[in-house]
This record gives structure tokens, sequence and C-alpha cells, in this order.
């Protein structure tokens, strides 16, 4: 790139004018795509040969009457947002794909970045990090005791679960910020990267991002076994070595938050034992039974009115009854006890689906669309 741009450059033809990246972020973070303090906006996306495009409640949409983007346009509005040591990184096709943060004084938002090459040439996506600590009545639980019992854990592995951008971060952050304000606790954060920003109220927390201040999840658990903490949240549970340190943390009388990429309870006590040689699963399960404090798995679905999205979640709490059926691997019956359990503060995604759409929060076609099992039908009936 041989011109020198910068965030108010205007390079980008939209109808009759031409924007600047500053431009586009002012718009993609303004007032009018907010419902309360959440933003209906997340991704930003920037490929050759296509309008600056963003997802909507999760949709997928092109800013109106932007001009498909090229390569040069790409490099004016991006380069902006990167180091220098990482513009040379670019420039000089030492890398071809690049994981970095921008925050935008400005507006006062963080952004994840990833940019890449595909065979049009140079793209980019944004996420973007809500400074926003959400309260917990902003998340949407089904009902308060599924909150009140996790925030009240002295110790234990809680989890939560679903695909990415379906609100694991949010959830969790939420139960922390109610812990900082309401526990005189010790809280270490290991993030990749660091997306809420908590500031200590009544709890003491530290915040390290891996790459940053630490290596990896795993030396950050290491270490901060040693500093003294009530409380660890670790960003994702990727491999073996976290996973092991985690579920001895939580042995020891922590309280451990993390998350998965699973679209159940059941699939994250599986994904933890496959993690494994299968001549440690029995040992494991023991483990994970006396561990495991409560498991939600969750997803948003588009509103019925059009107002952005509503968390739908299924429960899992560590009951003796569930902890003998995981320490056992007949996961097979999580699901019915889920099912039959509501008392003990469990229930599955159908049920949480069945209730939103009978509250009219949601459409019967999202409720079936969402759901993980076909049982769903038939709860449905009694509200045709």
């Amino acid at each position: 790139m041989e011109q020198n741009y910068d965030l108010e450059s205007k390079v980008y033809p939209v109808g009759d004018d031409y924007v600047s990246m500053a431009d586009l972020l002012r718009w993609f973070t303004s007032e009018e795509h907010m419902v309360g303090n959440m933003s209906r906006m997340s991704d930003v996306h920037v490929k050759v040969g296509r309008p600056f495009s963003y997802r909507f409640d999760d949709e997928m949409e092109v800013i109106p009457h932007g001009e498909p983007l090229t390569q040069e346009i790409i490099e004016a509005l991006i380069f902006p947002l990167l180091t220098e040591r990482n513009c040379q990184l670019l420039q000089s096709g030492d890398v071809k794909d690049l994981d970095c943060g921008f925050s935008w004084e400005e507006g006062g938002v963080n952004f994840r970045i990833n940019i890449f090459h595909d065979r049009d040439g140079l793209a980019m996506v944004m996420r973007m990090l809500s400074s926003h600590v959400p309260s917990i009545s902003e998340v949407g639980f089904p009902y308060d005791s599924v909150w009140e019992d996790i925030v009240g854990l002295k110790q234990g592995l809680c989890l939560v679960t679903g695909v990415t951008g379906s609100g694991k971060s949010t959830t969790i952050a939420s139960l922390i910020e109610h812990i900082n304000q309401e526990r005189k606790t010790r809280i270490i954060t290991l993030e990749d990267p660091i997306e809420f920003v908590f500031e200590s109220k009544e709890s003491m927390i530290s915040q390290r991002e891996i790459g940053n201040d630490v290596a990896s999840f795993s030396a950050g658990l290491r270490s901060a076994l040693r500093e003294n903490p009530d409380i660890i949240f670790i960003g994702e549970m990727r491999d073996q070595e976290t996973a092991g340190l985690a579920l001895s943390a939580a042995e020891t009388g922590h309280l451990v938050f993390s998350t998965l990429h699973t679209r159940d309870t059941k699939g994250a006590i599986s994904r933890i034992v496959d993690m494994f040689p299968a001549e440690q699963a029995k040992g494991l399960a023991l483990q994970l039974s006396f561990s495991i404090g409560a498991v939600i798995s969750q997803k948003l679905i588009p509103r019925e009115d059009g107002q952005g999205r509503v968390v739908a979640m299924e429960v899992l709490r560590n009951t003796s009854g569930l902890g003998n059926v995981i320490r056992t691997q007949n996961l097979a019956q999580v699901y019915s006890m889920l099912e039959t359990q509501k008392k003990e503060g469990m229930q599955t995604m159908e049920q949480h689906l069945v209730d939103l759409y009978a509250e009219g929060v949601i459409s019967y076609d999202n409720a079936v669309n969402h759901a993980n099992d076909l049982s769903i039908l038939d709860q449905l009936k009694e509200y045709e």
C-alpha cells in the first residue's frame, strides 16, 4: 500500500458520497442499532467483490448503497486499524492471516480482528466486544434460581456452551459481575482476547489476556493457582491440559467458569471426556461427577417482534442422580433427567423454547428450528 491512510480517509463509495472507516464504525456502533444496553450488531465483514457487510441479529446484511469492495479500498479501510508491525507483516507477505485487536477510543468500543486471504484477495472480520458488562436481568435466565444457585457456589466447574456468537461470554460476564458486586472474593480471568472489562468492587479482579499477559490458557491457569484465587474464568477449554487443570482447580476448592462449543449440556460432558485417552475415561468421569457444578447450553433466538434476540437455555445441575449418571457414563440418560427434574433447577432446551413460544416471545418456526430434539413438536401441540 503506497499511500498513507488514516481512519478519517474517505475512500469507500456509498451512494453519491465517499466514507471513511471511522464513518463506518460510527454507523455500526450508533444508538439506532441498540436494544437497551445491547447492540444488535456483532461483526463487520469485508471481502473483495462484496459491499461492506455486517451481522445484524445474526443475519448477514450489506450496507445500503455500498459499492463492491476492491483490494485497494480494503487496504485503505483496514490498515489504519493495525499497528505498524502488523501492516509490515501483511505487506511483506510473511503472514497470510493475522489475529489482533483494535480499540476505538472515540466510540469506546474494542474489536477483535481476523485478517486473512481468500481466492479474491484480502478479507477481514471484526467482532465488536461490548464495553457494557450486562446485568443478570439483561441476560434473560429462564428463572432466578438458575443464576442464584450458580453465584452462590464456592467451588465447582460451571460451563456455558453453545456455538460461536451465542452469548456465552455475556452470560459468564453477568455472573462474574454479580459476584463482583456482592461477594468479597479474588477473581482471576484468562481470556483471548479480553471482552468485558471489569472494575473491582467488592471483589478484587485481575484480567489476563492470552498472548499479552500470559502465553496460554494452561500456563495462565498454572500461574493462577499460585495467586490465591477464589474464582477463575477460563475463556475456553481448548485442550486436554487446560481441561485437566480446570477440573483439578474445581476439585481443590475453586469456582471455575469456562466455555465450550457444544450444542447441548450432554455434549459438554462428553466433549471433556473425549479430550483424554480412552484408558482415562473411567477416572475422568468420576472426577467430573464431583467437579461439575452446572452446565448451561444456550442459543440466541430471533424475537417475534423483530426487536433483537432472546436467549434460550438448557440447564444441567449436578444432583446426586446426575452425578451417578456421569460416573457410570450413561450419558444417554441425561436428557430424560433434565426433562423431569425442573424442581431441581434443570430443564431441556426444548422446554425453554416452548415456554418462550407460549409467552409470544418467539415464533413457532423458530422454536422448532432451534430445538435439539424433535420431542418439541409434541410439546408445542398444547399451544396450537
